[in-house]
């Protein structure tokens, strides 16, 4: 029995010594597998930045991909194949290889072929040196639209033919997703038609088609919040005007000077100025205000300065007759200014009015200063960026898209007061048949109309036989 148990200990210790063998036979395999697959060490994998003003690669932009590896020191390779990742396009001709044994540059004469688009396969005719460092430049590749982060992928093969998975690496390379208008731009880019025209420098500067489909979309965005300022501004500062008007025309001396000194004093500095008291003076007072809701005050309080004079001219053209017949009607006198005079007052300041919307709407660039996301804030930022006139001319596209249409209408509105009043002379002062409404209209229609400031007016030269109304003062 003693005899047996000594046997099944023999063997015990013989299977024990056996499984160990192996253990340590698979741990060696293991180790030199491991070894031979660090045979090649990536040392970079980076894409060069392509948007402009920014440290950033952009997907479907041309930009360069470079690989670099360095091979052991007993290692040659005869291929290293690269796989870009999916979506990306490169051709044969942008890629360059580069071999160095130290500090010496070979001359290897590798040859390049794409295979998808996406994988780039370099190969030597003559294996590469022992130890030497790999180079490989994709230029003028086009990543992911869609952007990403992506590492190294691939593989490479031995001298002795062994093919080999490339080596994993913390390296990455983010791409920031395009917009249409980008993929657009850069293949505008790659045409013939579009390098000769870019030849040119001046339509370079100021008209470089891939810099103007970038712009729109962004130039766009400053153009709807200036929209969005003057839409608001603008009804906000009619009953204000009206209401400074009417304290311009007080017979009471304390409203009338009220009236005065705030008109005067806004007429009398610079919109730019009243914009940087506003916008710096009240956070030293300790007022936060959103940048829109400050710059829709500022505008406001500007506007109806000017707005007051217009109101002022076109009340003060009525025919006096027009107050006497409404007291004689029993009216008082707010009732004869609300329902009598404002109707026509109206009626005949709207071109000045319509006016005075443009010029609200080209003085909103003024806020670009102060930080305000408008128009030309936009255009300023990409220029900046650019190092190109272009988003300038795109913006003033913008702002051609509303002025020209609203100068059109004041003509338009112009023409047909000025006909209006050739008829009234036609018929004479005996002829009954004018109706009330021509009887009241004084022979400053087309002043009134024309009160704006002079130097910025789309309505033409100013008659000599008419009375100027109350101009605008340049900003």
């Amino acid at each position: 029995m003693l005899a047996t148990c000594n046997h099944m200990k023999s063997a015990t210790k013989r299977s024990l010594g056996a499984a160990a063998i192996i253990l340590a036979a698979a741990l060696v395999l293991s180790f030199a597998l491991s070894a031979q697959a660090q045979a090649l060490t990536i040392e970079r994998w980076t894409a060069k930045s392509n948007q402009d003003g920014e440290n950033a690669v952009l997907g479907a932009t041309p930009t360069r991909v470079t690989w670099q590896g360095q091979s052991d020191e007993g290692e040659s390779l005869s291929q290293v194949t690269i796989e870009l990742p999916g979506g990306s396009t490169v051709e044969a001709s942008n890629v360059k290889t580069t071999v160095l044994n130290g500090l010496d540059r070979l001359d290897v004469g590798s040859e390049v072929s794409v295979e998808d688009g996406t994988r780039v396969v370099v190969s030597f005719p003559e294996p590469t040196p022992a130890g030497a460092l790999i180079m490989v430049e994709c230029n003028r590749t086009l990543l992911p639209a869609d952007g990403g982060s992506y590492g190294p992928a691939g593989s490479y093969v031995t001298a002795e033919g062994q093919t080999l998975a490339m080596p994993s690496s913390d390296q990455v390379i983010d791409i920031v997703s395009s917009t249409p208008a980008e993929q657009l731009s850069s293949m505008l880019s790659e045409q013939d038609w579009v390098k000769a025209w870019n030849s040119n420098k001046f339509l370079h500067l100021f008209f470089d088609p891939t810099i103007i489909v970038t712009s729109v979309p962004a130039v766009f965005s400053g153009w709807l919040l200036a929209l969005g300022l003057v839409v608001v501004s603008f009804p906000l500062a009619i009953p204000l005007g009206l209401l400074w008007s009417f304290l311009r025309m007080a017979k009471s001396r304390i409203p009338r000077a009220i009236g005065a000194t705030y008109i005067n004093v806004v007429r009398g500095t610079p919109l730019f100025l009243q914009i940087y008291i506003a916008f710096f003076g009240l956070p030293l007072m300790g007022i936060s205000m959103d940048l829109f809701m400050l710059g829709v005050i500022v505008l406001v309080l500007n506007s109806s300065a000017y707005l007051a004079e217009i109101f002022r001219a076109g009340i003060q053209s009525i025919n006096t007759g027009q107050f006497e017949a409404a007291r004689s009607l029993g009216m008082n006198g707010a009732q004869t200014m609300f329902y009598v005079i404002i109707p026509q007052t109206v009626r005949r300041v709207i071109p000045t009015m319509t006016s005075e919307f443009i010029l609200m709407y080209k003085d909103t660039s003024l806020l670009a200063a102060v930080g305000v996301m408008e128009i030309m804030m936009y255009a300023k930022t990409i220029t900046a960026a650019t190092g190109n006139v272009t988003p300038y001319i795109v913006a003033a596209g913008f702002y051609l898209i509303v002025t020209i249409p609203m100068t059109k209408l004041i003509n338009s509105m112009e023409a047909r007061l000025a006909r209006g009043k050739r008829k009234r002379k036609k018929s004479g002062p005996g002829d009954r048949s004018i109706t009330s409404e021509a009887s009241v209209v004084p022979d400053s229609d087309v002043a009134v109309a024309r009160s704006m400031r002079m130097s910025e007016t789309f309505a033409g030269p100013i008659d000599d036989d008419l009375v100027p109304g109350s101009g605008r003062i340049s900003h």
